[in-house]
């Protein structure tokens, strides 16, 4: 599986609502709005989830950083 970085972690973890999809949705809507060095982050860490199965997805420990 994919190794993920504590900033693509605390990523997902803003943006997680309705598994891989819903969060897809949610980092696309979001895009126009971050600036360049964030949206590369975001890009990255969507680049990092296409290839998962929606149940890798749902195995993978979401949580902010604050809150491991």
């Amino acid at each position: 599986m994919n190794n993920f970085t504590i900033e693509e972690i605390n990523l997902l973890s803003i943006y997680n609502e309705g598994g891989k999809q819903g969060f897809a949705e949610n980092i696309n809507a979001a895009l126009p709005y971050m600036d360049e060095d964030m949206r590369e982050l975001a890009k990255r860490t969507l680049a990092k989830i296409a290839p998962l199965t929606e149940n890798e997805y749902t195995e993978l420990a979401i949580f902010a950083a604050d809150e491991v």
